[in-house]
């Protein structure tokens, strides 16, 4: 498993699949997802300050899989944010998600936070089962467009 940075003149259409498809699983729609050229912009721009957290998960060149972390502020402080983990139906329930998370939580000491958050469908429950297993916790619900779960966990 390998881990590079987002080309967004070449991998444009495997990071807009991948996203709908989180919504998808996430919300049982991609409706929710908005414009896809805002998407990309988005990506563009948080690539100029993080490359290394906004990466593509490969299997031998083959994109699987997606990464989407920052720094943010939160409540007076930074934290790390995970906007997306996410893996192609073939490759989920393979316990390859520690690999993402592993990968994560290096970014964020990279990054010297001292906790990352990421939110959650609290109907995703196989995503919920595995991050509780990671050693994240429920925070809050967050309702806006959707409801979702904003989840923590505290860095060494």
């Amino acid at each position: 498993m390998e881990f590079r940075t987002i080309d967004i003149k070449n991998d444009r259409e495997t990071i807009i699949s991948f996203r709908k498809d989180s919504y998808r699983v996430s919300f049982g729609s991609d409706e929710g997802f908005g414009d896809e050229d805002d998407y990309v912009k988005r990506i563009e721009e948080r690539i100029k300050s993080f490359p290394d957290g906004l990466v593509l998960v490969e299997d031998n060149g083959k994109p699987i899989g997606q990464i989407e972390l920052q720094i943010v502020p939160y409540e007076g402080s930074d934290i790390g944010y995970v906007n997306l983990f996410y893996l192609t139906p073939e490759y989920r329930g393979k316990r390859l998600g520690r690999h993402l998370l592993a990968y994560a939580e290096s970014f964020f000491n990279r990054h010297q936070v001292k906790a990352y958050h990421l939110r959650v469908s609290p109907t995703n429950q196989f995503a919920v089962k595995f991050y509780e297993k990671c050693g994240l916790r429920l925070l809050e619900e967050e309702t806006s467009k959707y409801v979702v779960w904003r989840m923590i966990k505290e860095l060494d």
